[in-house]
C-alpha cells in the first residue's frame, strides 16, 4: 500500500533527501516550504502523515500543527526541529505532534519512525464493526467517524484526546502507568514526559466529566496511574 507524505521543511537539500528515502517504503511525497503552503496542500489532498519543521517562514510548525488538529481527520504528525530543549519538544507533543526527531538526525531512524506511525494508525482503526462503536455507562465512541457522545451530545476531542479516551474505553478497569500510555497512545517512548499524560488527562476530564474534580469515567490509582471505570 503506497501511503501519501507531506514534507513540510523549507531545506531543499533535506526535503529532497527524505522523499527520495520515502520512496523505499513505498510513500509517495509532496513538499511544502512554508507553513502556509503547507497548509493550502494539506487542505486540498489526502496524506496519511506530516513531516513538520518546526521553523518554517510565515508560519511556524507549531501554528501548523494546530491548525492540522483542528481537521476532522486524523493525520499522524511527525515534527522535525533543530532545538534540542525539553520545552520545545514537549510544546510539539502538547498541540498534537505524535513523535518528534531532532535535527540532525539519522535517515534510517526517521524510516523507522515514519513506519511506526502508520503501524500505529492502523492499529486503531476499528477491525471489526463489532469494534466499531464502545458505549460505556453513557459514553458512546464511534471509532470508525472519531466521535465521542455523552448522553446523546456529542463532546469536541483533539485528535490525541480521542486516542486516548478509545485506548482506555478498550481497556475498562485496567491500570496503566503513565509511562504506559506514552508508549501505547502516542506511539513511541518519551522518558522524562510522563506530565505529557496529566496535561491531557486533565483536558479530557474537563471535557467528559460533570465534576472533573472527582472524576467517574478516569480515575486515579494513586502511586501507579490510571484507570478507566469498568463497564
Amino acid at each position: 500500500m503506497t501511503h501519501n507524505l507531506l514534507i513540510v521543511e523549507d531545506n531543499t537539500d533535506i526535503a529532497k533527501l527524505i522523499q527520495l528515502h520515502a520512496k523505499d517504503i513505498d510513500c509517495d511525497s509532496d513538499i511544502a516550504s512554508s507553513g502556509k503552503q503547507a497548509l493550502e496542500m494539506f487542505n486540498n489532498k489526502d496524506y496519511q502523515l506530516v513531516i513538520l519543521d518546526l521553523m518554517l517562514p510565515e508560519i511556524d510548525g507549531l501554528e501548523v500543527c494546530r491548525q492540522i488538529r483542528q481537521s476532522p481527520n486524523y493525520v499522524p504528525i511527525l515534527m522535525l526541529t533543530s532545538k534540542s530543549s525539553e520545552l520545545d519538544r514537549v510544546l510539539g507533543l502538547e498541540v498534537g505532534a505524535d513523535d518528534y526527531i531532532t535535527k540532525p538526525f539519522s535517515i534510517a531512524e526517521l524510516m523507522a519512525r515514519i513506519k511506526s506511525q502508520f503501524r500505529r494508525a492502523k492499529a486503531l482503526q476499528p477491525k471489526d464493526s463489532k469494534q466499531s462503536n464502545i458505549s460505556i455507562d453513557g459514553i458512546n465512541i464511534d471509532t470508525a467517524r472519531r466521535q465521542v457522545t455523552i448522553e446523546g451530545k456529542e463532546v469536541e476531542l483533539t485528535a490525541k484526546e480521542f486516542d486516548l479516551l478509545l485506548h482506555f474505553a478498550s481497556h475498562p478497569g485496567l491500570v496503566f502507568t503513565r509511562m504506559q500510555l506514552l508508549e501505547q497512545v502516542w506511539g513511541y517512548h518519551y522518558a522524562g514526559y510522563e506530565h505529557t499524560v496529566n496535561s491531557h488527562i486533565n483536558r479530557l476530564r474537563a471535557k467528559i466529566e460533570k465534576d472533573p474534580a472527582q472524576p467517574v469515567y478516569i480515575n486515579t490509582v494513586w502511586g501507579v496511574g490510571y484507570r478507566f471505570r469498568d463497564a
